[in-house]
């Protein structure tokens, strides 16, 4: 028998009539179920590449561990990762790729403030919504961007505090020499003034330097008793090594370093930095249940020699602290989620967090802590959540 086209057209239009509605909702589900894209940013090359590689890792741990649960609304998670390569414009240039040409629903990076700076218009321009997990100097707010490391209120000043109750009142304050080191030191100069202290010295170097040796020397002169570092990067490497080499071990001399986690004791060698004091909200060795799972699975994931720490964690909050807002927003829309992430907790591992009302800051602890031989901290301080104040009152 032969079929006209007519025919056909008619077979075709009665088949459909007759197709049960569980097709027509299987089809609905697999269309909603479509992979949601995520981008991850940050330098794998470059002198910045040292600090920023095992965020990626851990960005990437949390969202593997999403997928196997299930995924987000029943959607699993498609990773795009870019290289910002230590450089502003590259920055810039990949968010724009990730948000523009990916469509991807949230962005989890940048390391320096300089990059997320350079990536602000970016995620403005084109509405997106960017986890940015490195402690900063604040005096910041974009309602595109989610803040998850500490401002220089939950940072900057306990470390003062704390050296000022435990080592004296004379600071040398040296940094890299780009917005997040300078704008820092804005706020720690007054601070430590205010509360009888005093600034024998203030030095910044460019990103990737490597000599130090005269600035060792004014330090020396300068006779502080404590130095204040927001130095980052591999410059850490130089830095900590000729200040061994010069003998001004932690044991003669008091340093706090606010951008040295146990990930860059790696790189610059743990047995240079033996007594070197940290400030950050998470360590390796915060003992939460929550914190011991991280850890394992980071090290299941990666390698038994492999390391956490305070920026790596905070990367792996932002993740999960995205999947909650969408789950509860009931949306992949930004300017739902953002509204969804008002006072939004989590059992994160370094402890309970939550995002503030308004200025998508999280509460966090303050813990100071002491390296040991094997690159490990060994935590001293630990203070009770702290309200994010991105503005202070200088």
């Amino acid at each position: 028998m032969r079929y006209s086209k007519r025919d056909f057209i008619k077979s075709a239009l009665a088949t459909a009539a007759v197709l049960p509605a569980t097709a027509i909702l299987s089809h609905r589900v697999a269309r909603a179920a479509a992979p949601v894209k995520l981008g991850i940013l940050h330098s794998l090359s470059g002198s910045i590449a040292i600090a920023e590689v095992g965020v990626v890792d851990a960005e990437r741990l949390a969202i593997d561990e999403i997928n196997a649960a299930g995924g987000v609304m029943g959607s699993q998670l498609q990773t795009i990762v870019e290289d910002g390569a230590s450089d502003w414009p590259t920055f810039a240039e990949k968010a724009q790729k990730l948000l523009v040409s990916d469509k991807a629903a949230a962005v989890f990076g940048c390391y320096t403030s300089a990059s997320r700076k350079a990536v602000l218009p970016v995620f403005e321009r084109y509405k997106g919504l960017l986890y940015y997990p490195t402690h900063d100097e604040g005096l910041e707010f974009s309602k595109n961007i989610m803040y998850t490391g500490a401002d220089a209120v939950q940072s900057a000043i306990p470390a003062i505090e704390w050296l000022m109750k435990n080592k004296g009142k004379k600071f040398y304050l040296i940094g890299s020499d780009f917005i997040y080191p300078r704008t820092t030191n804005r706020i720690a100069r007054p601070t430590i003034v205010k509360a009888g202290g005093t600034v024998v010295g203030e030095d910044y170097f460019p990103l990737g330097s490597t000599e130090f040796s005269s600035v060792i020397n004014k330090i020396k002169a300068a006779q502080p008793d404590a130095i204040l570092s927001t130095i980052v990067g591999d410059s850490n490497v130089s830095f900590y090594k000729q200040l061994n080499s010069a003998g001004m071990t932690a044991a003669s001399q008091a340093i706090v370093a606010l951008a040295v986690s146990e990930e860059e004791a790696i790189g610059i060698g743990a047995e240079n930095l033996v007594g070197v004091n940290s400030c950050m909200g998470y360590f390796q060795s915060v003992p939460t249940p929550e914190s011991q799972k991280f850890v394992a699975a980071f090290k299941a994931k990666y390698g038994a020699n492999r390391v956490v720490g305070d920026t790596m964690e905070a990367g792996y909050t932002s993740v999960y602290l995205w999947k909650l807002a969408v789950e509860k927003a009931g949306s992949f829309d930004v300017e739902k989620v953002v509204a969804a992430s008002s006072d939004l907790a989590f059992d994160a591992p370094e402890g309970k967090v939550s995002l503030h009302t308004t200025n998508h800051r999280l509460r966090k602890h303050a813990r100071i802590g002491r390296f040991k031989p094997d690159g490990q901290i060994e935590i001293l301080s630990e203070s009770p959540l702290i309200d994010p104040v991105p503005f202070p009152k200088l």
